[in-house]
């Protein structure tokens, strides 16, 4: 798992429940397993870092896996211990997946770990109004999905009802927009009613309005998994609204994870859209 050592500002990685710091040192705490939802007994499960201070901005990731697999600590995920160093409260989510809970479960899953976050902040110290998304591949959807439909019609489920479900930006890494045309797209199907509609509800592209949230869509003209083609559209359908928006096209990235280019510039986004 990825982590950066920044020496310079004399930030030292604690994977420790609680750490004592020098006074040129953050404290840094990582929790894992923290039960961040119930859905019909069964626990939602994150890991969770953060520092001492206050008002933290706050970042959640949500991994790849085409909905189907993969966990949050899925190889070069985001690692919550590096962002507590660098003055975030971090979370990485697990969410149900459609082999066992067919979709919108796994989205829902996503609303539920935001409104944990909102109902947390003052435990945590977290400012409410900086919660950051990101995710790459069908993470990445999920992400841009947020930051465009928000709830919409869909039922809360995993608890925290009553908190909120805003979020300030996404950050999508190699996500797809539109799920009727793409190849895996049809892993996106609920138990009933109509799936292609079901699947244009669930495609961020048809969901963008001038309420859209500010998205940095990453993506690579060589990515084998979600072609360039939705990453452009994407990003041209944003444009015609208005949206404020970043777009890094790569040649030759693949198909991309939570890099330490990535890192580096999704937090170069966040500070533009902070000035």
């Amino acid at each position: 798992m990825l982590r950066l050592i920044l020496c310079a500002l004399g930030l030292i990685v604690a994977v420790t429940s609680a750490s004592v710091a020098s006074e040129k040192e953050l404290q840094v705490t990582v929790d894992k397993n923290v039960i961040y939802g119930q859905v019909d007994g069964s626990a939602l499960l994150a890991d969770i870092g953060y520092p001492t201070g206050h008002e933290l901005p706050a970042i959640i990731y949500v991994h790849g896996g085409r909905w189907r697999g993969g966990s949050r600590d899925y190889r070069e995920s985001l690692d919550v211990a590096q962002w507590a160093e660098l003055g975030y409260f971090a979370m990485t989510i697990d969410y149900r997946l459609v082999g066992s809970t067919p979709a919108p479960a796994a989205y829902q899953d996503l609303l539920t770990a935001v409104r944990w976050v909102h109902a947390h902040a003052a435990e945590y110290n977290i400012d409410a109004n900086s919660l950051y998304l990101i995710g790459d591949s069908s993470g990445g959807h999920l992400v841009a999905l947020a930051a465009t439909l928000g709830e919409g019609s869909f039922e809360r489920t995993g608890g925290w009802d009553e908190a909120r479900s805003d979020i300030r930006a996404a950050i999508s890494v190699a996500g797809p927009y539109e799920l009727n045309t793409l190849s895996w797209g049809d892993l996106w199907t609920p138990i009933e009613g109509d799936a292609l509609e079901a699947r244009r509800l669930a495609s961020p592209i048809h969901q963008i309005t001038v309420e859209t949230k500010p998205i940095l869509i990453i993506h690579s003209d060589d990515d084998r998994s979600v072609p360039i083609q939705q990453a452009i559209d994407m990003e041209a359908a944003l444009a015609v609204s208005g949206v404020t928006r970043g777009f890094l096209h790569y040649a030759d990235r693949g198909h991309m994870r939570i890099t330490a280019e990535v890192v580096t510039e999704t937090l170069a986004f966040i500070d533009r859209l902070n000035r």
